[in-house]
């Protein structure tokens, strides 16, 4: 069996803690130039590449810069860093609650993305670990949505993300989370909710199709109730995009502070960091692949409107 040719690596440093973008050349190209390619590929604007090239911000394995005659090499890779986007200082800071030689565990605040994507690129968990740890491979196991606060593992060496990963594929992880809701007596619990939830590239929010194979199963109960306020125990046992947001709302319990469920909320600005999500991530239990030791860390966040609703609807 032919064996895939290794991907070289990157000559350029990463920037604020994001990677270089790597473009790879089709084996198949008839481009004359390597600046051919990358007009014809890339979506900058009407000039942006003459200029990246003419700046020598576009470079090659060897790291030397693409020049506009570079000839087109198939297979061949390069290397840039993209503007990085103008972005709001998320206020709060990232805990750390555990680390060794193999894994690192944060604990994320609300607002705050795991990795980055869209408009969301150096206020990310990674991009601060990578920064504030100086562990430049750092990389996610998986992921939170920004607005859920809470737990989320990392892994320090890349040969060994795929086995961590594999623990959340294979289901191997125990995953609880806390949410605040309403406590409405008439919805009957302990429950377990199944049903097909599927979210579809550039739709704001997921949707459960009716009568489809169950993909995502929740278990839901009450741990404890103040005035109208009910705080919740959520068990997922599948990790589809939303699935416990999806779920407490199907119950007629959305979570406090969603922007999406059971409509679509007018967006915020960028800068208004009242009033988050009520959900956490609050515990995550598995045995080391790597290390085989049994782990158990608990979040030491807590949600706001649980410890003071008053405080939180301000």
């Amino acid at each position: 069996m032919r064996r895939k040719p290794r991907t070289p690596p990157s000559p350029l440093p990463q920037r604020d803690g994001v990677d270089p973008v790597r473009v790879r050349m089709p084996v198949d190209g008839e481009w004359a130039t390597v600046r051919d390619h990358l007009v014809g590929r890339m979506s900058a604007g009407d000039g942006v590449i003459d200029a990246m090239i003419a700046a020598e911000r576009i470079v090659r394995a060897d790291g030397g810069p693409v020049r506009a005659d570079t000839p087109y090499e198939p297979g061949g890779y390069v290397w840039f860093h993209r503007d990085l986007p103008a972005e709001t200082r998320v206020p709060f800071v990232v805990d750390v609650v555990y680390r060794d030689e193999h894994i690192v565990v944060a604990d994320k605040p609300h607002f705050l993305a795991t990795t980055p994507r869209g408009s969301h690129v150096t206020e990310t968990v990674l991009a601060r670990l990578r920064r504030e740890l100086d562990l430049p491979a750092i990389g996610p196991a998986h992921r939170l949505d920004r607005l859920t606060a809470g737990l989320v593992l990392f892994v320090v060496r890349p040969e060994e993300r795929g086995r961590y990963q594999t623990l959340f594929r294979d289901r191997l992880v125990a995953k609880e989370y806390e949410a605040v809701a309403a406590h409405d007596p008439g919805v009957p619990l302990p429950v377990t909710v199944r049903s097909r939830i599927e979210k579809e590239r550039g739709v704001l929010t997921a949707q459960e199709i009716p009568g489809g194979e169950p993909n995502a199963e929740s278990h839901v109960q009450l741990a404890g109730t103040k005035g109208e306020l009910g705080l919740y125990r959520l068990t997922p046992h599948t990790g589809r995009t939303h699935q416990l947001r999806v779920h407490m709302n199907r119950i007629g319990l959305p979570i406090l502070g969603d922007p999406l469920y059971p409509v679509v909320a007018d967006p915020v600005a960028p800068d208004d960091f009242r009033r988050p999500l009520q959900l956490l991530a609050r515990s995550l239990e598995f045995r080391d692949p790597v290390t085989g030791r049994e782990h158990r860390f608990v979040s030491g966040r807590e949600l706001g409107a649980w410890v003071s609703y008053a405080t939180w609807d301000q």
